[in-house]
């Protein structure tokens, strides 16, 4: 058996009188296959194959490898048809990455250029976007526009919280207020999960044709139902343990009427966000923006929003029922989740969807019971008169650390993704877990990132609070001492999360699980928990030190005299 050795292509020698095929490449060890009748059909990933054919006369066979003198033919001779087989020796034109880079050997490079638009028509699959350069001021200035826009929506989320806190159902139900941030959570458990799912689909070409495309959002959709159907079953349930048993205090008309407003809120919000996603991320990847940047963001401007809207609306709605008719609330629970099933069926149809289908629930759960946590911190924190004016500044700070490390979490996954590195190796070497100074001051592009959404953090708090003053929302007076008590709670915040998603990205990579999966449910259940607690903590505080909100104290000394 003989056999010939060049860098960069492999060569695989044939011989009647052998009943096996020795396969050489450079650099790798050699591999050996049965005979099966014929010489068999090599092929890499283009299919393309370059039969060389040997001289007849085993003496006219140089004896040196880098002397055979290789003719190309376009058809491999059948042995069956010959009696006297000459060795053939077939040369593969090897294809490099996904990426859609070639990688050719110098000897081939004169005799096969008239063929390579021939090989190239020959690989139907879509070529991925090369990777998107972006340095300091790129990535600021993509993200800025989505984090104001996301910023203002949790403006107006705080807004309208302010408001409804004071109306019958929230100050009846009081535990309502506990689904508050695992509701507004959905946007980081489902839609900025999608948004990242389908970030990463698009950078690597999974979506460039419409078939690939319509299947993915197909699928991906029905997921988010299926999720939200059942995370706002959960939602409510956690509910009624933290806010009911304790206390000894249970109503099952109170228990169903949340059940019925968190499984429709969840639906109705979670379709509506999952279908703006896919538009933004489509035409994003259409005129050059990295979705990365925007997608996430974007879910969130319009996510807390829309989701407080629709709590508020359907839970007076389905309160004011209470009173006349005992049947709607259950039957508006039993409709949304009896169509479960038929999500079901349709996002099975989709690989990627129907591993997260059987996979993906723990971190949805267990994300909700975080915010629920939080949900318990803003329950007992408003319902004290006292901190009424920490309302609508509640979905701002957790919108705001929601909203940045999504887009980091986001970039990190689709930076492991396209670079092509090992998800689950075999006996995974110990990592160490990175420092603050990595995360923040190393020379990759992930620390690039995040030190802008560092500095995004105080700008745009600062822009936030002084709408929310303009606008006269939260009865709360802008003193310098709670400025700068917020803003410290902000950047704490901020910094404990884009820590987290350095190191918790890398690990779950390592360890087989997506993080576009996985990471984003957890780290935006944080923020919210992180910026509950910490807003909690500094009003506390700030009524200690005697910088109380003296805009209530005069609304509350009107409403005595009046």
């Amino acid at each position: 058996m003989n056999y010939l050795q060049r860098s960069g292509l492999r060569m695989v020698l044939w011989s009647k009188d052998q009943d096996k095929l020795s396969d050489m490449s450079a650099g790798t060890e050699r591999i050996e296959m049965k005979k099966e009748g014929a010489p068999p059909a090599f092929h890499h990933s283009n299919g393309s194959v370059h039969p060389i054919i040997l001289p007849d006369n085993p003496e006219e066979v140089p004896q040196t490898p880098g002397e055979y003198e290789l003719t190309e033919v376009t058809s491999i001779p059948d042995p069956s048809d010959q009696e006297n087989e000459r060795p053939d020796m077939v040369v593969l034109d090897c294809r490099a990455n996904a990426k859609g880079q070639r990688e050719e050997d110098a000897l081939l490079e004169n005799t096969s250029q008239s063929n390579e638009s021939d090989n190239t028509s020959m690989d139907q699959s879509p070529v991925p976007p090369a990777p998107l350069k972006e340095t300091s001021f790129s990535i600021g200035l993509q993200v800025l526009f989505p984090f104001l826009l996301a910023g203002f929506g949790t403006v107006a989320a705080g807004m309208v919280l302010d408001i409804v806190q004071h109306w019958t159902v929230f100050t009846e139900v009081t535990e309502v207020f506990i689904l508050v941030p695992a509701l507004l959570g959905l946007k980081g458990n489902l839609e900025m999960t999608l948004a990242s799912r389908l970030s990463t689909a698009a950078n690597i070409g999974q979506m460039d044709t419409a078939k690939d495309m319509w299947k993915m959002i197909m699928g991906n959709l029905a997921l988010i139902q299926v999720q939200a159907t059942v995370v706002g079953f959960l939602a409510s349930i956690a509910a009624v343990i933290f806010g009911w048993i304790p206390e000894g205090n249970f109503k099952m008309g109170h228990a169903v009427l949340l059940c019925a407003s968190s499984v429709a809120t969840a639906f109705i919000a979670s379709l509506l966000l999952g279908l703006i996603m896919i538009g933004v991320i489509i035409a994003s990847r259409k005129v050059g923006i990295n979705p990365d940047n925007v997608a996430t963001p974007i879910a969130a401007s319009l996510g807390d929003l829309i989701t407080l809207a629709l709590l508020a609306g359907i839970s007076t709605g389905l309160y004011k029922e209470l009173e006349f008719n005992d049947y709607a609330n259950p039957m508006v629970c039993a409709f949304f989740v009896a169509l479960t099933p038929i999500w079901v069926l349709i996002a099975r149809r989709t690989p990627s969807t129907r591993e997260v289908l059987y996979s993906g629930w723990e971190p949805v759960i267990i994300a909700m019971a975080i915010s629920s946590v939080g949900g318990l911190i803003l329950d007992k924190t408003v319902s004290n008169p006292n901190f009424a004016g920490m309302a609508v500044f509640t979905p701002v700070i957790n919108g705001v650390g929601g909203n940045l490390v999504a887009v980091q979490a986001s970039r990190i996954s689709t930076y492991l993704h396209m670079n092509a590195l090992p998800i689950a190796e075999p006996n995974p070497a110990p990592r160490k877990c990175p420092t603050p100074w990595s995360t923040f001051f190393g020379s990759g592009v992930n620390a690039r990132s995040a030190r802008v959404l560092f500095l995004l953090v105080a700008p745009g708090h600062l822009v936030f609070l002084y709408t929310i003053n303009s606008m006269q929302g939260g009865h709360t007076t802008l003193t310098s001492v709670f400025i700068a008590f917020y803003l410290a709670a902000a950047l704490l915040q901020v910094v404990i999360l884009l820590y987290l998603a350095d190191w918790m990205v890398n690990w779950m990579w390592h360890r087989g699980m997506d993080p576009d999966n996985f990471s984003i449910p957890y780290l935006t259940a944080l923020g919210d928990l992180l910026g509950t607690g910490f807003l909690a903590l500094c009003f506390h505080i700030l009524w200690l030190i005697g910088d109380r909100d003296t805009d209530q104290d005069i609304r509350r000394g009107l409403d005595v005299f009046r």
